[in-house]
């Protein structure tokens, strides 16, 4: 499952809804294992107290301080001179027990630091999960990221955040529209644009470079010529 934060405590909309659907699910499947997947605009330490408590796994991203900092600064340091010396960017993930004072325990802290041109920048999740430390960083984590680009997709290429009617059954037609929309652009990328340089391309790129392309056919006796516009990107 992935969510997005909103403006009204994202942590407790979070907690609310994972507990209806942890409740929902364990109904048809009692053995059904959850995983949340969040950012650290959805932390808070009673969520992850929430969780336990309901046999929810967790993958949640911790906010930068001065105490996890000081864990990583050594392996900071080297990141630094190593960059330094190769000019290439480098990696490193690694993993510690960390325990705030709200925590009232320690937990798994899986840092994933990164030294480039713009210099140091590292990231912390907490995870009550098993496994290698990289691996859950990259392919579970930061999955979350491109579910976003999927959600932004909708949202601001294809319209899907428009709600503006007065009635809920016209805001709904539209939020439809918009899945229909979504639905049509997987599908042209999937069965028209594979191999092209369009195939992993998002919805505003195909809409500027193959969709909304104004243009004008004259056709005479010997030929038919396409007028496209000058600033017309291909």
């Amino acid at each position: 499952m992935r969510v997005r934060p909103s403006s009204r405590n994202p942590a407790s909309v979070l907690s609310a809804l994972v507990k209806l659907l942890v409740r929902r699910l364990r109904q048809a499947w009692p053995d059904v294992r959850v995983i949340v997947c969040a950012d650290s605009g959805f932390y808070r330490p009673q969520a992850l107290r929430r969780f336990e408590r309901w046999g929810v796994d967790y993958v949640i991203g911790l906010q930068k301080n001065s105490a996890l900092l000081q864990r990583v600064a050594l392996a900071e340091l080297y990141l630094a001179d190593a960059y330094k010396d190769s000019g290439i960017k480098q990696r490193l993930s690694g993993e510690f027990s960390y325990g705030a004072k709200t925590w009232g325990r320690e937990r798994r802290v899986i840092a994933r630091l990164e030294h480039y041109a713009r210099g140091a920048n590292p990231r912390f999740i907490v995870t009550s999960l098993t496994g290698d430390a990289e691996l859950l960083y990259e392919r579970l984590y930061c999955a979350r990221g491109e579910a976003e680009n999927r959600i932004k997709e909708a949202q601001l290429d294809l319209f899907g955040r428009r709600a503006s009617c007065h009635k809920y059954q016209a805001n709904q037609l539209r939020l439809l529209l918009a899945a229909l929309a979504y639905t049509l652009m997987v599908q042209l990328r999937r069965l028209a644009l594979q191999g092209t340089e369009l195939a992993q391309a998002c919805t505003a790129t195909i809409r500027t470079r193959l969709l909304k392309i104004g243009g004008v056919i004259v056709r005479n006796t010997r030929r038919v010529r396409l007028f496209l516009a000058s600033h017309h990107p291909l």
